[in-house]
Parts: structure tokens; C-alpha cells; sequence
């Protein structure tokens, strides 16, 4: 099981107090490339994450060479642009949240038991999630090139908003973190953990990494 350690309050708006905290956080690679013959590229992706109690901290760090921010709604198809995403299923429940996040922050949060029957979370729930990407939050059609780019997220434990959890710590959960660009030039699927399925597919829980946020 791995452990999500807890850090101290911090302020989410205060740059230089969150790049302290998350360097002394080791990187994860987003690196498996689950279908190669069918999609080859593999941009550069890591995630870093701690929790305070009160929030979760996850950033992602991203170099690639298709970036587009087309989507301009929260709960919208954001898979489609370049896109991180992060899932995690409460204890053993079948029942998982996927919090999809753009380049410019545009972020669908659903919870559901497969694929095709989300809820998705209400807007006072989305506004409560800050998000922090480095191309700022206006869309913009694809770029090529040398792009690199990041998106800083914090989180309260009131965005699973299908339980009623106070503070992250203590939490076991299971998940996976996963990027994604459906339909850029050069789309691409890569997840942390490995996937064992035929086609794309990252809404498969039973491939999630058991987790625990440190008490």
C-alpha cells in the first residue's frame, strides 16, 4: 500500500510555499503505454501529491508536443483536450470519482459504478476546487512544438461529494492517474498503474493501486 504523506496547512494561491512543499515530494511517471500499437506516443508526464487534512495537493508536470485547450465548460468533454486525470474509489467500494482536469483547468468530476452511468458533481462543488495551470484559462486551438506546461489542484475531502468526508487523513482509497488527449493530432493514453484491456479504456477500477492518506 502506498502512503500519501501529510504535510502541514498550506495556502493553495501562494506559489513559493507549495513549489517547497511538493519538491520534497517525490515525482511519479505517467509513463505506461498500455496500447502501443495503436498509440505510440508518449509525452513526458509526472504527478506529484501530499495532503494537508483539510486539502489534497496534486500537481502535474507535462512535456509534449500536441497541446490544445479547446473545451471552455467545467463537465465538458475535456478528455478530448490535453488532459490529466486522477481517479479514486473510497475503500473497497465499487463506486469511483474521475476528476479530468485541461491544460487551462477545465475539469469534469464525475462518480460512478462503470463508465456510463456518472453523476456529475454540482457547480459548488467544482468552484471549491482550485486549480492552478501555467497556460493560464483561456482555450486555445492546438500547438505544436516544445510544449510544456503544468496544473497545480487543490482539493477538499467535500469533492467526493457522493460521502460525507471531513479531512483526508487516515483515507484508504484505490487509484490511478492517467493522460490523455482523445483528439489531438498525435492522441495518446497513458496511465500510472498498468491497464490490461484490449482498447483505451481508464475507467477500470479493478486496476487501481491500493492507497493510504497518512494519518
Amino acid at each position: 500500500m502506498k502512503i500519501i504523506p501529510k504535510f502541514a496547512p498550506v495556502d493553495p494561491r501562494d506559489d513559493a510555499v507549495l513549489d517547497s512543499a511538493f519538491a520534497a515530494v517525490e515525482a511519479q511517471p505517467i509513463a505506461c503505454c498500455n496500447w502501443p500499437e495503436s498509440y505510440p506516443y508518449a509525452p513526458k508526464v509526472s504527478f506529484r501529491m501530499f495532503h494537508t487534512g483539510a486539502l489534497l495537493l496534486l500537481r502535474f508536470d507535462v512535456e509534449e508536443q500536441c497541446t490544445a485547450a479547446r473545451v471552455a465548460e467545467d463537465n465538458g468533454r475535456v478528455w478530448t483536450d490535453s488532459c490529466v486525470e486522477f481517479f479514486l474509489a473510497p475503500g473497497d467500494e465499487e463506486g469511483y470519482y474521475n476528476f479530468e482536469t485541461t491544460c487551462i483547468g477545465r475539469m469534469l468530476l464525475g462518480y460512478r459504478r462503470t463508465h456510463a452511468d456518472a453523476v456529475h458533481a454540482p457547480a459548488a462543488i467544482m468552484e471549491r476546487i482550485a486549480r492552478t495551470p501555467t497556460l493560464g484559462s483561456e482555450p486555445f486551438a492546438e500547438r505544436t512544438g516544445d510544449n510544456r506546461w503544468r496544473v497545480t489542484l487543490a482539493i477538499p475531502p467535500e469533492a467526493l461529494f457522493r460521502h460525507t468526508i471531513a479531512d483526508w487523513s487516515g483515507l484508504e482509497a484505490r487509484m490511478n492517474l492517467y493522460k490523455c488527449g482523445d483528439e489531438l493530432s498525435q492522441p495518446h493514453f497513458l496511465s500510472w498503474q498498468p491497464i490490461a484491456t484490449p482498447r483505451p479504456n481508464f475507467h477500470v477500477p479493478e486496476f487501481f493501486a491500493r492507497m493510504k492518506f497518512e494519518a
